[in-house]
């Protein structure tokens, strides 16, 4: 069996995470021909199709969604090998962004337990829904629920967040619980105020609303969280936050609600500065199994 060269990897990597052949040999300091030719090298060596490619860029096939993950890994044991000579000199401070319920929920125990592995590492931690620019150090690493548009940056999938409706404990006794979709109508809803996501969301399912529907409104997620636990009405948050607060139940949860995709974004500097590199990997191995506290060593 041929074994695919690596520079193949690199460029197959490159595109993936870009979007684009011109995105790509921007990100890598190459030439489009050069990528597409190591593509082309690289599907013929593993006999199968990578991208699906049409005027819009270019999309992983199930094949090479599959490479990807194996070949994000080895690009990350790559890096670690690469920074062996230099693991010890990780002293300085890393900018992370995330939005606010990320960055209030989800963050603070993963941070906690790598501020005791990596004692000489300081985390600046910035929670904002707004989209930092990377390429002007705003922040040295994004975690963001969307797939980053900035071209020159690395950028990785890291896991999925589903996303559960909730109720408080008071809202459930004093109004009972909704079985079925169709029933939210019935029953107060917590929702955004300018954001259609929800809105969006519930027609997906059959319900069909307008703003004026919601009981309560807000495009600030944190607010509205607490107002479901509150007791204002049913409202929408993310299942490792609220499976984990004893304040509110999960209802529905055989009707399918979205997931929202998690992506861990970094200045490309990560390569060359090891506490970059080691609070990104430390963030998307924890990001991978959201809800469980990442262990020190």
């Amino acid at each position: 069996m041929t074994i695919p060269d690596w520079s193949q990897i690199q460029s197959f990597v490159a595109v993936a995470e870009n979007g684009s052949l011109s995105a790509a040999a921007r990100a890598r300091q190459s030439s489009q021909p050069t990528l597409s030719r190591h593509i082309a090298q690289l599907e013929t060596t593993l006999g199968a199709r990578l991208f699906d490619r049409s005027r819009g860029g270019m999309a992983l096939t199930r094949a090479g969604t599959e490479l990807l993950e194996h070949a994000g890994q080895m690009a990350d044991a790559a890096a670690r090998m690469s920074m062996l000579g230099t693991a010890t000199n990780l002293g300085g401070t890393v900018r992370v962004t995330a939005s606010q319920v990320v960055a209030t929920f989800t963050l603070p125990p993963i941070l906690a337990a790598l501020r005791q592995a990596h004692p000489d590492i300081s985390v600046e931690l910035v929670a904002s829904d707004s989209t930092e620019n990377l390429l002007r150090r705003e922040a040295d690493i994004a975690v963001r629920m969307y797939r980053p548009t900035q071209n020159d940056v690395i950028a990785r999938h890291v896991g999925d967040l589903p996303i559960g409706a909730y109720a408080s404990h008071a809202y459930i006794a004093r109004r009972g619980i909704p079985d079925t979709v169709e029933a939210f109508r019935s029953h107060d809803i917590i929702g955004y105020d300018c954001s259609t996501l929800i809105i969006e969301g519930m027609a997906k399912v059959g319900v069909h609303v307008t703003p004026d529907f919601f009981a309560f409104r807000c495009d600030d997620q944190v607010v509205s969280w607490q107002m479901v636990r509150a007791g204002c009405g049913i409202g929408f948050g993310q299942v490792p936050v609220g499976d984990n607060d004893p304040d509110v139940a999960r209802i529905l949860r055989d009707t399918p609600i979205a997931s929202l995709p998690i992506w861990l974004t970094a200045h490309p500097e990560l390569r060359s500065t090891p506490r970059i590199r080691r609070v990104y990997d430390w963030l998307a191995d924890a990001l991978a199994k959201p809800g469980k506290k990442k262990a020190g060593p």
